[in-house]
């Protein structure tokens, strides 16, 4: 017998309606493609363990790269660029989508790039640089004489070393790990939107994963920089870093526990998750690109490149997704390409 709520298509595919909470189930909200061979929980637990080697793989990266500072801001701003499309191309209009209004979309959209600002502010984690006080990171990447070279043309200390002399490995950690949860929020968000609309594949919530998957190795350099600096072994450093990427299954975790009360208002609950993300993509977006101003005036034409090539990448998902943005979950008929909300309060 199927839970009230859950409607069978022609196809056979079963998808989730509004279902009351006792009827969530606890991973993978109840959204199934092509019936119960592929959940949303088993493509959340694929995306996370990807997402864990990811960031493992970050932690490697410093020692068994030669990471110069140019090559490090080109990767910084491909990113960053593919973070900012993916935040306001794809994210953005899914979550109107399923609050149908746009005043709740932009406050939540601000709460999301304030949040992450108070969290960069007090912790001060993100910074993408090795500082000179790490000297087997830099000895082992290079780093040194790129630095002589290119920082800031004798402009003084870079910003990566002002924020390593006042920021300890466990401040870093605790932000990171903040980081993180907001993360798995956002990449459950992603793929249970999709999945309601009766979307099938593993391609649910591609782009947000995308985004996460490539930005946790700059996450996991920063952290274990921070902790060589501080004398921590390579194994503890390894250690610490995986046991931060498992922070991810956290958030994704508190995204279905948060959603059980809301089950009668799923559509405006999923609005307010996509649009919160959205405003955290965008936040970090900009505290990586906005320094490349003031501090980057070398290699303009590689970063800017980058930076379109990030966007670029970005709105090329459009076609990849499992559903675009003319779609309404599950149960809600779709709006006029031009048609005018129905919601702007």
């Amino acid at each position: 017998m199927l839970p009230v709520g859950v409607r069978r298509l022609r196809d056979g595919a079963i998808i989730t309606g509004l279902t009351s909470g006792a009827e969530w189930r606890s991973l993978g909200g109840g959204a199934m493609a092509a019936g119960s061979s592929n959940p949303t929980g088993l493509l959340l637990a694929m995306y996370c363990g990807l997402i864990l080697v990811a960031s493992l793989a970050g932690g490697w990266l410093l020692l068994a790269v030669r990471l110069t500072h140019t090559r490090l801001q080109v990767a910084t701003s491909f990113v960053a660029g593919f973070m900012l499309g993916v935040g306001v191309l794809h994210m953005i209009p899914h979550a109107w989508h399923q609050a149908r209004s746009i005043d709740h979309t932009a406050f939540w959209l601000l709460v999301g790039f304030v949040v992450m600002f108070f969290i960069q502010r007090f912790f001060h984690f993100h910074h993408h640089d090795v500082p000179d006080e790490a000297p087997e990171l830099a000895e082992a990447t290079g780093f040194h004489a790129a630095h002589s070279k290119l920082t800031h043309h004798g402009h003084g200390p870079t910003l990566a070393d002002k924020s390593a002399r006042r920021l300890s490995w466990g401040g870093a950690a605790l932000g990171l790990s903040l980081h993180t949860i907001i993360d798995g929020i956002a990449l459950a968000a992603s793929v249970e939107a999709e999945a309601q609309t009766g979307s099938t594949g593993w391609w649910l919530g591609l782009g947000t994963f995308l985004v996460i998957a490539l930005h946790k190795p700059f996450d996991a350099m920063a952290l274990g920089a921070l902790m060589a600096r501080g004398g921590w072994s390579r194994a503890a450093r390894h250690l610490l870093n995986g046991l931060f990427a498992l922070v991810l299954p956290v958030g994704v975790g508190l995204f279905y526990w948060c959603a059980r009360p809301f089950a009668d208002q799923m559509p405006m609950f999923m609005g307010t998750a996509l649009a919160f993300a959205a405003g955290t993509f965008v936040c970090i977006a900009t505290i990586d690109l906005l320094p490349e101003l003031q501090f980057h005036a070398h290699d303009r034409i590689k970063l800017s490149a980058a930076l379109v090539a990030g966007l670029v990448l970005a709105a090329g998902l459009g076609p990849l997704e499992s559903t675009g943005h003319d779609r309404a979950p599950a149960g809600r008929q779709a709006p006029h390409s031009n048609a005018v909300p129905a919601q702007v309060h």
